[in-house]
Formats: structure tokens, sequence, C-alpha cells
């Protein structure tokens, strides 16, 4: 069984806005509303969390879930603090059949289905899978001080995305770990990696951008309205 947790408990702080950047419109309807049709659309999925902030269960049942009449139904899960124990407790609320878990960032709208199918199958082969694409500019190390360290090798580095696919004993094992050890990571694959496991990258897409400022929602809807997503 494949469960899908999509994560949308952030603040946003760095949209400096009243309103949470997962519920701001785009083309019409909120950012986490578009990952949640495809997701939704996807069948290998069978069951769908979206982790949000507890004061906003009741808003996205009205606003966000209810007007979508999505096929699927969607559990609303309370999140954490912070973006690693909201996952964590979405991880605790997927169905207990789960095989194969998808975690995605609910400000990344434009997931296309066949990467997010790629992803899923690809775990059966190899455990763990994410999206990520090459990085295209020159890398700079810098320093606390503002200089340059060193120019990193750009063909070795990739740009992590989401979604991200485990074998979810795999993933539950690496949170409850990272949990006991005190460590906070930037993604999940990372809590994968610092237990020694291998992760597997699939190529994602230039499109699959992430909403974090007001430059990346104008972004967003000048590529809706070039037809490119």
């Amino acid at each position: 069984m494949v469960s899908a947790i999509i994560v949308a408990a952030g603040k946003g702080r760095r949209m400096q806005d009243t309103v949470r950047k997962q519920y701001l419109s785009l083309a019409g309807h909120p950012v986490v509303s578009h990952s949640l049709i495809t997701f939704d659309e996807c069948e290998e999925i069978e069951d769908i969390c979206l982790v949000v902030s507890q004061k906003d269960i009741d808003y996205c049942q009205k606003n966000i879930l209810s007007p979508l009449k999505l096929q699927k139904k969607v559990h609303l899960v309370p999140g954490g603090p912070h973006r690693q124990a909201s996952v964590y407790k979405g991880l605790l609320a997927i169905d207990q059949k789960t095989t194969t878990v998808v975690i995605h960032d609910g400000v990344r709208p434009f997931i296309q289905s066949e990467h997010l199918t790629s992803c899923i199958l690809g775990t059966k082969d190899f455990g763990a899978c994410i999206l990520a694409i090459p990085a295209s500019d020159t890398l700079k190390q810098v320093e606390h001080s503002g200089y340059i360290k060193k120019t990193l090798t750009r063909n070795a580095v990739w740009l992590a995305q989401t979604p991200q696919a485990f074998h979810y004993s795999l993933i539950m094992k690496a949170h409850e770990t990272a949990q006991r050890d005190g460590f906070i990571g930037t993604d999940d694959a990372l809590l994968v990696e610092r237990m020694g496991k291998d992760v597997k990258v699939i190529k994602g897409s230039q499109a699959n951008i992430k909403i974090t400022t007001r430059e990346d929602l104008a972004v967003a809807q000048a590529m809706i309205d070039a037809g490119l997503v």
C-alpha cells in the first residue's frame, strides 16, 4: 500500500503575509490544493494525510478540502513545531498497512504526475528515492565572513526536491533515530543518509519550484500564464 504525506504546517515567515503561503491563491486555488489534486489523481496512492497547523484544521476542511471534492479521503493531521516533527506525525497517522510512503511539500504546486509515479516505482527497487535536479549555476562555498572559501564541483551537486519516497519501515526508523539523537535535518532523505543507507536520485523538473517568497508566487503565476505547467 502506498500512502502520501503532504506537509503544509509551515508558518511561512519569509512570505511576510498574514495568510500562510500554502493557502495563498494561485490560479484560483490555494497553493496546497494544486498538490492535492495531483496526488488524488495518482493511481498508485491509496491514502493521503495532509499535515497542517492544529489551529488550521477546521479552516482546511472548509476552505481547502470541501471545495475540491477529491476522490480519495484526505486525513487532516495536526503538525508539530517544525517540518521534521510534522512529517513524523504524518508517519504515525497513515494507514498501518502502508509499505511505501511519499512525502511532499505542500508549497510545491507543480509536481508532475509522471515524476510522482517514477518516485513511487523507484522506491520499490531502491528503498528510498527522491526527485532532484542538477545544479546549473556555479556554486561557491562561502565563509561566515562573506568571502569565498572554495568553488564546488557543479557536476556532482544536485538540488533536492520533493516528493521523496521511502519504504515505510525505513523512513520511520530514520525519524525515530533522529528523534533519539536530537537531530533535525533539512529533508527526510538526510535522515536516511545518516543511517548509512543509500538514497536513489531521480531527475525531476525545473518547474517543480518551491514557493517560499512573494517573488516565487509571482513566478508560479507567470509559469501558469505562459502555459509552462
